[in-house]
């Protein structure tokens, strides 16, 4: 507990950020079609443009998360932590001042070259934060509760303010929470390393019958070091090291593909489907994240020590698919509600992931293990808009092959179920600590 209470800095600055980019997810479908195709339920453009640009996004990210997380293990998770949070708030604060078509696309082409640095990095650095400070043995149970605090309670405040304010006031609260979370990160944030004899960074972990763990990091363990940016060939050489690793990195690619599809996808069938607004979009997501929260902040570190992260992300894949194929034949308006329900076990997924990943390396490589994990992930979500989003336009439109709008949505359910099977194949490895030496050292100095 004392250690959980150590990061309450980290969770209060991953909520403000992430309760200000969540406050405006229910209404960006509306804006993007109101500049696009005004007084249309069906827009093949806002489908095609969406699409477009969360796989430049990915693309960004793809190379960008894996030199953030290498530069985090050097300079601090706290130091790199600031860009992120800095550029984010300019894109909201675009649409806070207008949302006419001209201001929407330069908010599109700002927001698209921002989120290659902000959308993924806050969440990949804040979980390298928390393996810095938390033993391998507690991390399952931390990673759910860091998860529960950035996609489950911000998630739940955000669409609840959203479902009662204006769009206008909507995006100025994001831009004022957006800044609030900068501001508070830099001033009451701590360092998660410290510099040793020789300038390079530590990892502070104290405190508890796991406080040997810093003792152990001169003891025999498996450890990758990379003396440079980490390149393909960094990843490359993780993958092959560690087979449960690259086994987590394959359940990553396919969940992540599944992610963006639902991003391109989802919002726009039930738009075109059951005509969808801001406001029942806002209450979908409401009980969505009332269901996501209570599993990951009060269920995942009661199951985590009990069953395991392993057993944890199958249960969540399976939720999510079978979510998604029934989502995919809904016939009438409270379909869509009542999946929900299955959050609460899709919501193990990404933390047991995530915690997974972890223990496969040492503590000095953290931030390059989340690094690469979001860098598999954004490489995912640059292949995912080309795959749902012209199945999306051509299912939603009047010339589909044959009569099923959720055909995308089934796609999507079909990737979850292969990373379902994928995750079924880990098995329970020994961690860093109880391996044997093997260094991998891609790089020269």
């Amino acid at each position: 507990m004392e250690k959980l209470t150590s990061l309450s800095h980290l969770f209060v600055t991953v909520f403000l950020s992430r309760f200000a980019s969540f406050m405006v997810i229910p209404a960006i479908t509306d804006v993007t079609m109101f500049a696009l195709c005004p007084g249309q339920d069906e827009c093949s453009l806002a489908i095609y443009l969406t699409g477009f640009q969360q796989a430049i996004i990915g693309l960004g990210t793809m190379v960008m998360m894996p030199v953030i997380g290498n530069l985090s293990d050097q300079y601090g998770r706290k130091a790199m932590l600031t860009l992120p949070m800095t550029v984010s708030i300019i894109p909201l604060a675009i649409l806070a001042y207008s949302r006419t078509t001209s201001f929407f696309y330069a908010y599109y082409v700002i927001r698209t070259l921002t989120a290659m640095v902000g959308e993924i990095s806050i969440n990949c650095l804040a979980l390298a934060y928390v393996a810095d400070n938390i033993p391998e043995g507690q991390r399952a149970s931390a990673f759910g509760i860091l998860s529960g605090v950035g996609t489950g309670a911000s998630f739940v405040c955000g669409t609840l303010a959203t479902r009662f304010l204006s769009t206008t006031s909507t995006f100025r609260v994001a831009t004022l929470f957006s800044m609030i979370a900068a501001v508070y990160m830099r001033v009451f944030l701590k360092e998660s390393l410290r510099p040793d004899e020789d300038g390079l960074t530590q990892p502070i972990i104290k405190g508890g019958p796991d406080d040997n763990q810093n003792e152990r990091a001169d003891s025999p363990r498996k450890i990758w070091e990379f003396k440079n940016i980490p390149s393909v060939r960094d990843v490359t050489c993780l993958l092959k090291t560690s087979v449960t690793f690259s086994q987590a990195a394959v359940v990553s690619f396919f969940s992540s593909l599944a992610d963006g599809g639902i991003q391109a996808s989802l919002l726009y069938f039930l738009k075109a489907q059951f005509h969808f607004n801001k406001n029942q979009f806002a209450d979908l997501m409401l009980i969505l994240g009332v269901a996501g929260m209570v599993s990951q902040l009060l269920f995942m570190p009661f199951l985590a020590p009990i069953i395991g992260e392993r057993k944890l992300l199958s249960i969540g894949l399976f939720a999510g698919c079978i979510n998604m194929l029934v989502s995919s034949i809904a016939w009438a308006t409270w379909v869509p509600y009542a999946t929900t329900a299955f959050g609460v076990f899709a919501a193990f997924g990404a933390p047991s992931l995530r915690s997974i990943a972890s223990k496969q390396v040492g503590p000095h490589e953290q931030g390059k293990a989340q690094g690469c994990i979001s860098g598999i992930s954004s490489l995912a979500t640059i292949i995912s808009p080309f795959i749902f989003s012209p199945l999306t336009a051509l299912f939603l439109s009047d010339g589909a092959p044959f009569y099923y709008p959720g055909f995308s949505i089934m796609g999507i359910g079909l990737a979850l179920m292969i990373a379902f099977i994928q995750s079924l194949m880990i098995r329970d490895a020994p961690s860093t600590s109880k391996s044997q030496n093997q260094y991998c050292i891609v790089a020269e100095a």
